[in-house]
């Protein structure tokens, strides 16, 4: 074995004893696992050079797509990437349960030993994550390469999109505990909704509303509910001015019939809950510009992708949930306020 290979598993196991939830099947989980989770990441980026930024995306990809897929089971631990048996083993291999890496090799599968144990186990956390590792760093280090990579292992361009766009918002807020949330109205301006998703729609033949109508005034602003990459900007007859936002949970947030959007605002860029993306309107129903068939409001709507295809669901109870929590923290600022100013007149 070359000495590089065995600086790679000498440090795995130091990570392994230093990660408990990886050595101790059914033990309890840390306290805090996602920042366990990223410690391990960076330390895999100082090890190889792939950016933890990237694995952590694959991670979180795969999380996802096992929440919504009946088919995949839900890997718990740090590390939940699952590889296939014929990647790991070899689409070739006459045993698809194999884990000698001399075979595995022979092969063409991926898996090898991350944890210095002799074995290539698909079930074992280090393992994976240095074949995963391996397998990207062998096309090369710049975006480009790794999105390579990700083509030649996932062979689907929408799941190379989302991990590369979820990449970009870790490496934009440099952490991967983003779960906080807004609601897309101010609370301060004049709003009104109620369940829509699931009526019926007649524009362009007959079909079902995929979200929720926030019914408010001209030019109420319209605020980014998560934190997350624009994937879309732009015109469609039946949405109008509208824009989609993908976040790191792979929801895809779609606002509709915009008056306009924030100045400045791109595909391509990274935003954060209450920011700003544009004003409530009423286009679309028509061509470029189209605006005035209906009162205005926001089509707020939400979708996922489960590695092959997308489907929209509910967003009702979201906003909900998100409106509550928004009101429940003005109260609690505005009770700090009281208090401070009670104190000032004492």
């Amino acid at each position: 074995m070359g000495k590089k290979i065995m600086a790679y598993l000498i440090v795995f196991a130091m990570l392994a004893g230093s990660f408990p939830s990886f050595a101790q099947a059914g033990s309890n989980p840390p306290v805090d696992e996602d920042a366990e989770r990223q410690q391990l990441l960076e330390r895999m980026e100082t090890l190889t050079g792939v950016p933890w930024a990237y694995l952590a995306a694959v991670d979180q990809y795969e999380r996802n797509i096992q929440r919504v897929r009946k088919d995949l089971n839900k890997r718990k631990g740090l590390i939940a990437i699952a590889v296939p048996s014929d990647k790991w083993c070899g689409s070739i291999n006459p045993d698809q349960q194999d884990v000698i890496p001399e075979s595995i090799r022979f092969f063409g599968g991926i898996g090898m030993d991350g944890n210095g144990d002799g074995k290539a186990d698909p079930k074992d956390p280090l393992d994976v994550l240095y074949s995963i590792t391996r397998f990207l760093r062998e096309r090369g280090l710049s975006r480009n390469d790794i999105r390579i990579g990700l083509w030649d292992y996932y062979q689907h361009p929408v799941t190379v999109d989302l991990i590369t766009h979820l990449a970009k918002i870790y490496e934009t807020f440099d952490t991967i505990k983003l779960d906080k949330h807004a609601f897309p109205i101010p609370l301060r301006y004049n709003y009104t909704y109620h369940n829509t998703w699931g009526d019926r729609r007649g524009f362009g033949g007959l079909r079902i509303h995929e979200g929720t109508d926030i019914f408010a005034d001209y030019g109420t602003p319209v605020l980014s509910t998560s934190y997350g990459y624009v994937e879309l900007k732009g015109w469609n007859r039946f949405g109008g001015w509208r824009l989609g936002i993908r976040d790191g949970k792979n929801n895809y947030h779609y606002f509709a019939h915009l008056a306009s959007y924030r100045k400045g605002l791109k595909k391509g860029d990274i935003v954060k809950p209450g920011d700003v993306l544009g004003y409530v309107g009423s286009s679309g129903y028509g061509s470029p510009g189209t605006s005035g068939k209906f009162p205005p409001h926001l089509h707020y709507g939400i979708y996922k992708f489960n590695g092959r295809t997308t489907f929209s669901f509910d967003p009702y109870p979201y906003l909900k949930a998100w409106e509550r929590k928004a009101y429940k923290k003005l109260r609690e600022e505005r009770k700090k306020k009281r208090a401070s100013q009670r104190k000032k007149t004492r």
